[in-house]
Parts: C-alpha cells; structure tokens; sequence
C-alpha cells in the first residue's frame, strides 16, 4: 500500500476523530435500544443458540441461552 499523502492523513484523523466522539453516543444509544427492546419483547420466541463447536450435536429446539 502507498503511503498517505498529507490531505489523506488529515482526513483520516478528521473521520477518526468525529468516530471518538461518536462513541460514546452510540453505546447509551445501543443500550437503550436494548433495554427498550427486552421491556417490549421480553422473550424472543425466534432464539436459537449458535453452535459453538462443529460436530456437536444441535441444541433441543427449546433451549434458551441465559438472558441478561
């Protein structure tokens, strides 16, 4: 890869430096949206455990992950 020209490197940190300051925004707005979405819908009906190992044999089709 060829380095960054002096405008490609200001702009970059410009786009950084927005994302840093957008983070911590984002996060409450994640939170808050899950929060919201366990109080509307507080079991998901269509939940299924991902395999955590291959050849394993697939969870039964009513077991549930613990929810925080």
């Amino acid at each position: 890869m060829a380095p960054l020209t002096p405008e490609q490197l200001r702009t970059r940190q410009r786009a950084e430096t927005v994302i840093r300051l957008m983070a911590p925004a984002l996060d409450v707005l994640l939170a808050v949206g899950d929060r919201l979405s366990r109080i509307v819908e507080p079991e998901d009906h269509e939940y299924y455990p991902p395999r955590t190992r291959i050849g394993t044999e697939p969870p039964p089709s009513d077991a549930r992950g613990p929810r925080a």
